[in-house]
This record gives C-alpha cells, structure tokens and sequence, in this order.
C-alpha cells in the first residue's frame, strides 16, 4: 500500500504533531506491506531527502526556515509549504503513474487537508485528516479571526474525508461543534515506554524537580501560571526547581517574570533538546505540570506518564483521558495559579502519595504505544482504500 502523507512540521520543526509524524513513520518503516512519501518543510533553503528504512521517505521542501525561527510557523510560512508541496506532490503522483499512490493522510486539516482534498478531486485519491489541535476551530484564540473565514472550508475537508481521525476525546468534541453529524474517531498519541522510563539515580534528594516537559513555549501553554505558582511556594519550600525545556515567542516575557519576581534560583530555563535528549530531564523530575489553556492530545504528558511521574494539569485535550485525579495526579483551574500551588503542595510534601502516584502513571502508560498508534493508522489506510 502506497501512502502520500504531509505535515508541514516535522523534528527539529514544530512540536507535538511532528514529534507524532516522527514516531508513527518510524513504525511504518517495520511494515513492509507500506510504502511512505512523506512531503514537510525544510530546515534551511535546500531540498532534503531523507531515507528511514527502505519504505519510508522524507521529502524535506524549502519554505524560508533558518535556525533561528524553527519554533514557529507562521502563516507565511503555511502558505509557502502549501504552494510548494502541491507542485511537489503533483509531480510525485505523476510520476507513481499505475503504480500511484492507494491514500493520502493529512496531519492537520489547513493547509496539508487541502492538499488531500485537491488531490482527492484531481485524481480519486482518498484520504484521512488527523486532527491536531489548531486546525479545529475554536481551539485557539490566536486563529479566531481565521477560524471565521476558514470554517466551511475545514468543514468541507471533513466531509469529503475517507476518514476524521481526532488525538483525544476533548478535541473530538470540539470539532463536532462545527460538525455535528461528523464522524470523528479517535487515536490517542503514543509513547515510546522503552526510551521513556523512570531512572531514580538521576533523581537529587535535596531539590523537588519539575518538569512542563519538552515543547514550545507560548502563551498557551500557561506557564506564567506555573511560574506565578512556584513563586508563591518557594518561601516555606527553597528546594524547589522549575526546569523548562524549549524556545517560543513567550520565552523572553517568561524570564522577564522570573526577574520580576527574583527566582532565578528557582527556575532555569534550559532551551531546546533533541527529542533523545529530554529524556533525562523527565528522569531528574518529581512532578509534571502542565497549566496549558489549550491541548490536542500532549506528548509532554504521555512521556511524563512512562517516566513515571505524578501529573498535575488543566482539564484541556486528552487531559481526562490521561489523569486519574487523586490517583495518578491533579486538574487545576485554567489560570489558576493558586491552584496549581495547592496541588503542587500536596503532593511535594506527602511522599506516599507521590510514590503511590508514580507507580499509576506508569502502569497507565504500559497501555500505549507508537507501535499501536501505527498499527491503528495502517487500519484507516486499509478501509478507505478498500471503500474506494
């Protein structure tokens, strides 16, 4: 089976969805009964091609991207992939000839949908959309004024999909609010249980760590709240470590604060890893906080889960879904930095809880997998090839 997949982010570009595009792809590359082209952005001005296996490959295009603005695409950038990567994918479809191409797959329905969607009109290839987050409107204040406009177009897409596939529950429902009578399964995100894994010697007895794990940092991530709340605990609590992982457009007014209220003991901000080299950085933790006003379905959390921590987080994307309040972590209120605090607190200074918390986070964990994201994937591949 033959399978033309886009995302305009893929690692070092982008967070979530393309760390997801990464670990999926990496199981394709196992199934010899796939073939993969997978068409994302470039790092720098040149054409890429990368190999994963002998199945799978990575089309790297040009879209304006230098090492200094690898966090965020912008709209420019999304328009320029989307020119690009139609002509390129064309050109690829007409080139596979009889040998074409069984399905399309789409991680987010703007813009990399589109491109399904015209190809599907141009030459009857069916496709899925993967929902990601931003691309379902009402999901981020920052896209409202596109959301607007874009909407039929989104609905659109949906609807001459083989297949809607959603990263959680929360972001399910959410579509369905421009969609109703959509049909919209699911497929969490994975973990990798063996990379990801407790290792108490990297743990320091004298410090309370904690992670928000790897991403971008920007407003929606709600650190500030996180930060505000560990300023209120470091007084009765000195020990007390806030790491933060990333680069973003909120980073400057983030350590700005931190200035602000003279925590620099306390928080340090370590800035971008590989996505290997974050594993020690959820080893050294105690606790995973994540005040996000907005989630698909978080990476940072289901590698916290396998790193075994307990969880404290607002109820947004596949949080529900993901903690077991009181028995593997805490929801907090959005913007709630008190909130985060108390919780925060409870778990710092109660070290069975903790303990008993750690060990249901990892047991959750063992249920997930990239392997059976994957394997899920290859399923909606089978059926719409087969409904075509």
């Amino acid at each position: 089976m033959k399978i033309l997949f886009f995302n305009y982010e893929y690692p070092p570009l982008g967070g979530g969805a393309a760390n997801a595009a990464f670990c999926i792809l990496r199981e394709f590359a196992k199934n010899p009964d796939l073939e993969i082209d997978l068409v994302t952005s470039s790092v720098d001005s040149e054409y890429h091609l990368e190999k994963m296996g002998e199945n799978v490959r990575v089309h790297r295009l040009p879209i304006g991207k230098n090492s200094r603005n690898l966090h965020f695409q912008s709209q420019k950038d999304l328009l320029v992939y989307t020119w690009e990567a139609y002509w390129f994918s064309k050109k690829l479809i007409l080139e596979a000839g009889d040998n074409g191409y069984d399905a399309t797959h789409s991680f987010f329905t703007v813009p990399c949908g589109y491109l399904s969607y015209r190809f599907k009109k141009k030459f009857g290839i069916p496709y899925i959309i993967s929902l990601r987050g931003s691309d379902v409107p009402g999901y981020s204040d920052r896209f409202m004024f596109i959301y607007d406009i874009l909407k039929p177009l989104i609905v659109k897409i949906w609807k001459s999909a083989g297949s809607v596939i959603s990263n959680s529950m929360g972001l399910r429902e959410l579509a369905l609010e421009s969609s109703p009578d959509q049909e919209i399964g699911v497929i969490h995100n994975g973990v990798n249980i063996e990379q990801f894994k407790p290792d108490e010697k990297r743990k320091n007895p004298q410090e309370f760590v904690i992670t928000p794990g790897g991403s971008r940092i920007t407003a929606r991530k709600g650190l500030k709240y996180l930060v505000e709340a560990v300023s209120e605990l470091v007084p009765d609590h000195p020990h007390i470590r806030l790491r933060i992982m990333g680069e973003g457009n909120e980073s400057e007014n983030l350590k700005n604060l931190v200035r602000e209220l003279k925590l620099e003991k306390n928080i340090e901000f370590l800035g971008r890893f590989s996505h290997e080299d974050i594993v020690p950085r959820y080893q050294e933790a105690d606790l995973f906080v994540l005040p996000s006003l907005n989630e698909g379905m978080s990476n940072a959390m289901l590698e916290a889960l396998a790193t075994g921590l307990p969880i404290v987080t607002t109820n947004t994307g596949g949080a529900s879904e993901l903690v077991r309040p009181g028995e593997n972590g805490f929801i907090v209120g959005f913007e709630n930095s008190h909130d985060i605090a108390e919780k925060i607190k409870l778990i710092m200074d109660d070290n069975n809880l903790r303990e008993s918390m750690s060990r249901k986070s990892l047991e959750m964990s063992k249920e997930m997998s990239w392997q059976t994201v994957a394997e899920k994937y290859a399923g909606e591949y089978e059926k719409i090839t087969r409904q075509k």
